[in-house]
């Protein structure tokens, strides 16, 4: 490969995604090329693609034909859990030029003979079973932050999941070989990281070590001031780590812990490892140590078997439960899953209804959760990028706020009191200047 040639990269799906093209990007750079934008015009154009929803699927089309229309002659290679999953699928899309799979993404400088457009996209996916190599990541770029990949692929098979199929059995590097990648991530600009994985919890598979050992040895790195655990399952959240965090300077009060059904029935059906008795378990046991803990929850409405009666039962857990916010996910068929074969298909505009039932139930949690604080004071990490004459941060319980402008807070941890609620649902703030000592 030739150096003065400029690489873009796309990412859609997930944070574990992103973390995994700013690694690609780095793979670039370091062979000469320029990371650009992708609209000025690169060689060179790298999707990394998601499969948990049919939209994302469709995006990467969407993209391929975007690129081609920047530079007709560019160079197009996809990677990710669609390259993995559908690999001849996407060699078929018009421009496409290179697919790699779940193992080969890592090594996508070296498949690079030549920059011309192909006739047909050449093809390197591997059998899943044999991908079993795991390649750390981090994001870098975007000071505020980067997300630090500790974990990837997943052994548990969900009846509705495809991403076993896409990134094959759980796997991570050893307690120790990951805080040396933390503490690269320590010599960047990042103030906050971000822990993530496909199973985060599953951490030390074959290393007799566990989740709880690494957030101990985490916690002790000099440059990284604060950390926070992306989804975790619950029943992995163990109370030796909940009680840790509480205690903790650096890991914020803030879980993302997936439900997906507030019926043990549709549990039981999804093939989760847990039941809903467990869930509250938890969330009782953070709220009793971090009663201002912020809980995100992950929910799918319309699932297989899901009747109206199953629906009204997660929603009524969920508005009994003191969560924060919830992510919530339209069920979608996807092929080689057991779910696609099962009876009580939900119809679509059933979902389309329960999914709005539940997105205004977490507007109205969300509200309420930041109501409670209002007046209270806390440190706030505010961004690098402005919006709209405003900057944005949050807090270490992950209340979104904002301040006008002020150069000197980007990047910066500032104390606040939150103040009002604006029209946009972000906290309006006021900075609290330190104390002088006579």
């Amino acid at each position: 490969m030739s150096a003065n040639k400029k690489v873009a990269l796309y990412t859609l799906g997930c944070k574990l995604n992103f973390s995994e093209t700013s690694t690609v990007a780095r793979m670039f750079e370091n062979e000469g090329f320029a990371r650009v934008d992708f609209n000025d015009t690169p060689d060179v154009f790298v999707i990394n693609t998601c499969s948990v929803t049919e939209n994302a699927d469709k995006k990467c089309k969407q993209l391929v034909k975007k690129a081609l229309k920047i530079n007709p002659d560019a160079f197009v290679a996809i990677i990710g859990c669609y390259a993995q999953l559908k690999p001849d699928e996407i060699a078929q899309i018009y421009g496409v030029d290179m697919v790699l799979g779940a193992s080969e993404k890592f090594k996508i400088v070296e498949h690079f003979q030549n920059l011309e457009k192909r006739d047909q996209a050449v093809v390197y996916a591997s059998k899943i079973k044999e991908v079993n190599e795991f390649i750390p990541s981090y994001s870098k770029g975007d000071r505020t932050r980067s997300f630090l990949k500790i974990q990837d692929g997943c052994d548990y098979f969900c009846t509705f999941c495809t991403i076993p199929l896409a990134r094959g059995k759980s796997r991570n590097h050893s307690v120790a070989e990951t805080v040396k990648v933390a503490k690269e991530v320590a010599l960047t600009d990042a103030r906050e990281v971000i822990l993530t994985g496909v199973n985060i919890g599953d951490f030390g598979q074959g290393k007799g070590e566990t989740f709880f050992d690494l957030i101990k040895e985490l916690d002790k790195i000099e440059g990284i001031e604060r950390y926070r655990i992306s989804s975790i399952e619950p029943n992995l959240l163990s109370n030796d780590i909940i009680e840790f965090v509480a205690q903790s300077d650096k890991f914020m009060p803030h879980f993302h812990i997936p439900l997906q059904s507030g019926s043990n029935k549709i549990l039981k059906a999804m093939r989760r490892k847990y039941l809903k008795e467990l869930y509250v378990e938890r969330v009782t046991r953070i709220k009793e140590l971090m009663p201002h803990a912020s809980i995100g929850v992950d929910v799918i409405i319309g699932f297989p078997g899901e009747t109206e009666e199953d629906f009204l039962e997660t929603y009524n857990f969920l508005n009994e439960l003191d969560v924060s916010y919830f992510h919530v996910f339209t069920y979608s068929e996807r092929q080689n899953t057991t779910a696609i074969k099962m009876d009580g298909v939900v119809p679509k505009s059933e979902r389309s209804k329960r999914s709005k039932m539940l997105h205004i139930l977490s507007d109205k949690k969300k509200r309420f959760f930041y109501e409670q604080h209002i007046g209270k004071t806390y440190n706030v990490l505010f961004e690098s990028e402005e919006h709209n004459d405003y900057l944005n941060g949050f807090t270490d319980n992950y209340i979104k706020v904002k301040v006008p402008l002020t150069e000197d807070l980007q990047n910066q941890i500032k104390t606040v009191t939150l103040a009002n609620i604006d029209i946009d649902g972000v906290v309006k703030v006021k900075i609290e200047q330190p104390k002088t000592i006579n």
